[in-house]
C-alpha cells in the first residue's frame, strides 16, 4: 500500500476542511511501541476505506482515565476540561478509538464536563466498513486458523460491546475458539482500573498469568485482543509461559491489516 500522511486537525482547519472523523490515538497508541503498530493499522484500514479522518497530534492530551480511576478526580477533571475545549473549537462530532479506556471515558463522562460526541471503538467501525462493503478482507490470512478473542473490560462489561470483534473474527474466515470465561464472564487481564501503573497486591498469582491458562487451554495460535493494556498484559503472560513462538496476540485491527494486506 502506498504511503499516506496522517493529517491533524489544525492542518484541515488551516486549509479551511473538516475531517468526518477524530481518530483519538490516546496515550499507550502514542508512545507504546507495541501499540503504536495498533495505531498504523487502525489508520491504514480508515484510508482505505477512503474515510476522511485527522488526529489532534500534539493537541490531544491524556483523556485523564488513569487519573480518576486512581481516585484523582481533580486532575482527572482537569485533563477532560483541556480535551473538550479543543475538539469543540475543531468542532468535532464522531471519534474513533483503538483503546477501550479512552473509548468509555470519552463515551461516558465527558458529556457531564460539556464533550458530547458520538464515539465508536474501532472494532466497531471496522465491523460497520466490512458490512457496508468499505473495506473487504482478502486473500485468507487467517483462514482455518484457531482464534480466540479477549474482552476487555472497559469494552465489554463497561459497555456492552461483545459481538463487534467476534463478528470482524469470523469475517477472517477463523475458528473463533472462545476461553472458558468469556463475554459478561470474562476475566481481567490484570490492567484496569489504574493497576497497569502500580505494583501488583499480595495474592497467590498474577493475574494476567491466570489469564494466559485460559489462553494456553483453547490451543489457539492467535490471541486477538483490542486494547492496548490488555495486549501488554496477555502478551507478559504467554512469554511467562515461554510460549511466544507457538501464540501469537493480536490486535484485531491487525488481523484485518494483515488480511486486506495493507
Amino acid at each position: 500500500m502506498s504511503e499516506f500522511k496522517v493529517r491533524t486537525l489544525a492542518e484541515l482547519a488551516a486549509n479551511g476542511e473538516t475531517a468526518e472523523i477524530l481518530f483519538w490515538v490516546g496515550c499507550a497508541g502514542s508512545f507504546d511501541e507495541r501499540a503504536q503498530k495498533i495505531t498504523k493499522a487502525v489508520a491504514k484500514i480508515l484510508h482505505h476505506a477512503g474515510l476522511k479522518f485527522a488526529i489532534l497530534g500534539t493537541e490531544e492530551a491524556c483523556t485523564g482515565d488513569p487519573a480518576k480511576r486512581a481516585g484523582n478526580e481533580f486532575l482527572f477533571q482537569m485533563m477532560a476540561m483541556q480535551n473538550i475545549t479543543t475538539m469543540n473549537a475543531y468542532e468535532v462530532k464522531k471519534i474513533v478509538t483503538a483503546c477501550p479506556h479512552c473509548f468509555n471515558t470519552l463515551k461516558n463522562e465527558y458529556p457531564a464536563l460539556g464533550g458530547s460526541y458520538e464515539v465508536v471503538h474501532h472494532t466497531s467501525l471496522i465491523n460497520e466498513l466490512l458490512e457496508a462493503g468499505k473495506i473487504s478482507i482478502q486473500g485468507g490470512a487467517f483462514k482455518g486458523q484457531k482464534i480466540t478473542y479477549h474482552d476487555s473490560c472497559y469494552l465489554g462489561r463497561a459497555n456492552g460491546v461483545y459481538e463487534a470483534p467476534r463478528e470482524v473474527i469470523q469475517k477472517l474466515d477463523a475458528a473463533l475458539v472462545e476461553m472458558k470465561r468469556s463475554k459478561a464472564n470474562g476475566l481481567c487481564c490484570g490492567a484496569g482500573g489504574a493497576q497497569m501503573f502500580k505494583e501488583a497486591e499480595n495474592g497467590n498469582k498474577e493475574v494476567n498469568l491466570e489469564r494466559a491458562d485460559d489462553m494456553l487451554e483453547t490451543q489457539a495460535g492467535v490471541v486477538a485482543a483490542a486494547c492496548p493494556f490488555c495486549m501488554t498484559m496477555l502478551r507478559d503472560g504467554i512469554k511467562h509461559h515461554n510460549k511466544e513462538q507457538e501464540v501469537q496476540v493480536l490486535d484485531v485491527a491487525e488481523l484485518v491489516s494483515k488480511a486486506m494486506d495493507l
